[in-house]
């Protein structure tokens, strides 16, 4: 059974998430997710747990003293590109730059080695491991095993556990390491983000207990702006803003009393068994992953 999990933040304000960007009104309020990274780092240190930060870049530029203080308080800084825009929407060359101009400008900033990247919205193309290693990344954590989703992502993969990139494209350079964003057993949905929202604590506690019993590490993701009370703004769909605020910040401190130890990816890293092979899953992952048991109605609220 694994004791640990980590609960990372995808660093990002309301105004860079796609939804916002193109959505057809707006809203003059600024640094929105500020107020719910502060909150994030206080619960965190109330829980005695650290995480990974993946930080749009952006962000370490117009408010530097914010990520240094994730940096100074243990946690470990990752990469969420400079600008948030999705990867595949960007030429090869532009992709590049985004994965560099971050990891360079977090390094300035914080005085700490960059090794994770996590593509906005689990977004990536085909170039993007070898991208990673060009750029001086370690590991990638924008893959999730999830069923496919209308509109969201998902039935490109089926890895459950830390592995080399290989298991994801054979092509991939051995350098880079794969650790998936955890999702439901059988069920096939994420565990956290607007599935969580959706199904409700109880949902993603169950599901992180599944988990362990597997002796799989869950790795959740939340960002800043769902902590706080956001404004209504056109074209902004209702699943973005839905239990965002007060009913978030209960959910997570109800998360973060789990018996579990909490800690960055980097860590989880260092004790896991990092399999080698091809992109074929083991039959310890197909177990996981096609396990048909289904989550009783008392749990999934």
């Amino acid at each position: 059974m694994s004791e640990y999990a980590a609960l990372t933040i995808d660093v990002e304000l309301f105004s860079q998430t796609p939804a916002y960007r193109a959505a057809s009104g707006s809203t003059d309020r600024a640094g929105i997710g500020l107020d719910g990274l502060a909150f994030l780092k206080d619960s965190l240190e109330d829980a005695n747990a650290t995480t990974t930060c993946f930080v749009v870049s952006e962000i370490a530029e117009t408010h530097p003293e914010t990520v240094r203080s994730l940096s100074v308080a243990g946690h470990e800084i990752g990469s969420h590109t400079y600008t948030h825009r999705l990867l595949t929407d960007l030429e090869p060359g532009e992709r590049y730059e985004e994965l560099v101009r971050s990891k360079e400008t977090l390094e300035a900033t914080t005085g700490t080695t960059v090794e994770g990247f996590r593509a906005p919205a689990f977004d990536f193309g085909p170039d993007h491991f070898h991208a990673l290693a060009a750029a001086g990344y370690g590991y990638d954590a924008s893959v999730v095993a999830s069923r496919t989703i209308p509109g969201f992502y998902g039935g490109e993969y089926r890895l459950q556990h830390p592995a080399p990139a290989t298991h994801i494209d054979p092509t991939a350079p051995d350098s880079i390491t794969a650790i998936p964003t955890s999702v439901m057993p059988g069920f096939r949905l994420p565990l956290t983000g607007f599935w969580l929202r959706l199904f409700g604590v109880r949902y993603t506690i169950l599901g992180m207990k599944l988990l362990a019993r597997r002796g799989i590490a869950p790795v959740l993701y939340v960002h800043p702006w769902e902590f706080v009370d956001l404004p209504d703004v056109e074209g902004v769909p209702r699943r973005v803003t839905f239990r965002t605020g007060v009913w978030m910040r209960r959910a997570v401190e109800r998360i973060l009393d789990q018996p579990f130890a909490f800690r960055s990816l980097r860590r989880i890293l260092a004790d896991a068994d990092i399999r080698t092979g091809s992109m074929t899953p083991t039959d310890s992952e197909e177990t996981d992953l096609d396990d048909r048991s289904t989550i009783p109605d008392s749990e999934a609220q």
